[in-house]
């Protein structure tokens, strides 16, 4: 592997794009009929093409806005390799603390920067950081909905026929109820899988104490936000009345917001999403700094695209304090489809999934159907 020449960055394009889902994804939040991601492709004069992904969940249009006036000019003309210093120059268009919608913005021009990267060395991002010595990485099946307990049990056994032996169960109020799909869940799958929940920070302080005792009673491996992101305090105070690991991050923009809970050793796990967390560049940032402090690592995606769950991989297979990854089970027009790759719940077997080998990403984007989408 030689260094890359110089390789100009002469386009960034931004997609918006918006898909109806064909079953609604239900959590604490809500009930989501519909989600959103916007795709970037940036292109360099050497014909190179990077392809990125910003979470974007709502108003996926204000990300385009953003993309195109306050980071693209920033970068246009400048060589693209050169990952660190423009990072650092797309934070520069907000003044004030780092998060929100400019941070899952530039996350997706990043990713693209290191897909151009990858593939002007010619070797995997996961070789470019260094690799951990390994291209499979553990996943755990996501999610049983929180919806009624027949839709529940469905997702059960649909994840046990595909030889998923670890999911994750969303959870929410009433209290009462949620310990009840707590034990529920438990009985359906049995010992022998790991099960785990999340509650999108649903719960105060003393609702979550109790949700944690259900969890400890049945044997869930971790309780993934079950408290606002800015509630540290609060996170620290449960830590002292629950053995149950806890679990966050996907809420978190930068390595700063993360600081504080993996330092004090509240978080047993660090949940980042690559395309909301500053991109892969940020992102290995926070999974090392969790390393330091015997905090693991495990990507998080959610209902995001194929290059955010590609991404993960590479991230995942890079970190050597990476636990496992999340794996969408449901249909998804930003997974199938979109590139010359199957979705991982395709690809996964016996909960393991394969790190892409090719330049880069290892993916092809179908900027095609990219397109039609963003119609």
């Amino acid at each position: 592997m030689g260094l890359p020449d110089c390789h100009t960055i002469r386009e960034i394009r931004a997609y918006p794009l918006t898909q109806r889902l064909s079953r609604p994804s239900q959590t604490s939040w809500g009930t989501y009929d519909a989600v959103s991601i916007v795709m970037v492709k940036v292109t360099t004069d050497t014909g190179l093409v990077g392809a990125g992904e910003s979470l974007a969940r709502f108003a996926p249009s204000a990300y385009v806005h953003l993309i195109n006036d306050a980071l693209a000019p920033r970068l246009i003309g400048r060589d693209a390799t050169a990952i660190a210093a423009h990072w650092n120059a797309m934070r520069r268009a907000l003044s004030g603390r780092a998060g929100g919608v400019l941070v899952e913005a530039l996350s997706a021009v990043d990713i693209a920067l290191w897909d151009i990267l990858g593939k002007a060395a010619g070797v995997p991002i996961y070789r470019l950081m260094g690799g951990a010595g390994r291209t499979d990485v553990p996943v755990y099946a996501a999610s049983v909905g929180w919806a009624d307990d027949a839709a529940a049990d469905e997702a059960v056994d649909d994840f046990l026929a595909r030889g998923f032996t670890r999911m994750k169960v969303k959870i929410g109020n009433p209290v009462d109820r949620a310990c009840r799909r707590i034990e529920r869940i438990r009985a359906r799958a049995g010992d022998a899988v790991t099960l785990s929940a999340d509650s999108n920070w649903a719960y105060s302080l003393d609702e979550a104490v109790t949700v944690a005792a259900a969890l400890e009673a049945n044997g869930y491996e971790w309780f993934e936000e079950p408290l606002r992101p800015e509630d540290e305090n609060g996170y620290a105070a449960l830590k002292a009345r629950t053995t149950v690991p806890l679990t966050a991050g996907e809420s978190n923009f930068t390595l700063d917001q993360a600081r504080t809970l993996v330092a004090n050793g509240t978080l047993s796990v660090l949940q980042p999403n690559v395309t909301r967390s500053g991109g892969i560049s940020e992102t290995r940032r926070m999974g090392e700094f969790a390393g330091m402090h015997d905090v693991a690592y495990a990507p998080h995606n959610g209902m995001s695209g194929i290059v955010c769950e590609v991404a993960s991989l590479h991230l995942a297979a890079a970190l050597p304090n990476a636990r496992v990854v999340e794996c969408a089970l449901a249909p998804n027009a930003f997974r199938d489809g979109l590139a010359d790759i199957a979705p991982g719940s395709a690809r996964a077997k016996d909960g393991i999934l394969t790190c892409p080998a090719g330049p880069g990403l290892g993916i092809e984007i179908d900027w095609n159907r990219v397109a039609e989408l963003s119609q």
